[in-house]
């Protein structure tokens, strides 16, 4: 019998049971690739979110005040692509669409790992 790997899922959140909350599948997918996407990794303009590791992240804060153009898309494409790459190795970008709402940026992420896919929704006010 084979068992589905679990873990915390992230932000952290209380279940019914008092216990941080835990995940598998598309669950705790998505859990990791939100986690990478939405922490503000070392760049030219920033140290980092985490003092303890810098690099941990994405850039997605630099789309921010830029035109919302192909050049603007493309960008955010590469972002979440290295970003995944180095900190969700499993995990592999089948689809990636950009849409700006007023001042909303919204990345709308599907990934797979294996055979679990999940979507993401990653909104970045500018």
């Amino acid at each position: 019998m084979s068992r589905e790997a679990q873990n915390l899922l992230i932000p952290f959140r209380r279940d019914k049971k008092r216990d941080f909350a835990v995940g598998s599948g598309e669950a705790l997918l998505a859990s990791k690739v939100r986690q990478a996407l939405l922490t503000e990794g070392a760049t030219a303009r920033s140290s980092g979110e985490l003092p303890w590791r810098t690099n941990f992240g994405a850039g997605l804060a630099l789309l921010r005040h830029q035109r919302n153009d192909a050049a603007l898309k493309e960008l955010a494409r590469v972002y979440v692509r290295d970003a995944l790459k180095r900190w969700v190795p499993g995990a592999t970008l089948v689809r990636l669409a950009v849409e700006q709402d007023g001042p909303a940026l919204t990345l709308r992420v599907r990934v797979r790992e294996r055979e679990t896919n999940a979507t993401v929704d990653v909104s970045i006010e500018r």
